[in-house]
C-alpha cells in the first residue's frame, strides 16, 4: 500500500488564522521578502521547501506531521 503525502495548505492557513497571525508575520518569521511572497506559498503558487517546515511547525505550534495530508492508495 502506497501513501500519497502532500502539504495540507488548508490546515496551514486555518492554523495561522486561528493563532491570529498575519501573512506579514509569517513572512517575517520565515525570512520571506514580504507578505505577498508568503501568501503565494500558502496558496500553492510556490512550493514550501523542506527547510521551511521545522520553522513553520514551530510558528504554528504543531507537529511537522500536521502540515501534511495522507491518502492511502
Amino acid at each position: 500500500m502506497e501513501h500519497d503525502t502532500k502539504l495540507d495548505l488548508s490546515f496551514i492557513k486555518k492554523r495561522r488564522i486561528s493563532l491570529g497571525l498575519t501573512h506579514q508575520q509569517l513572512a517575517e518569521q520565515l525570512s520571506f521578502k514580504n507578505a505577498s511572497t508568503y501568501f503565494k506559498y500558502e496558496n500553492g503558487a510556490y512550493a514550501l521547501k523542506a527547510d521551511h517546515l521545522p520553522k513553520l511547525s514551530t510558528i504554528l505550534k504543531c507537529d511537522i506531521d500536521d502540515l501534511f495530508t495522507r491518502k492511502n492508495q
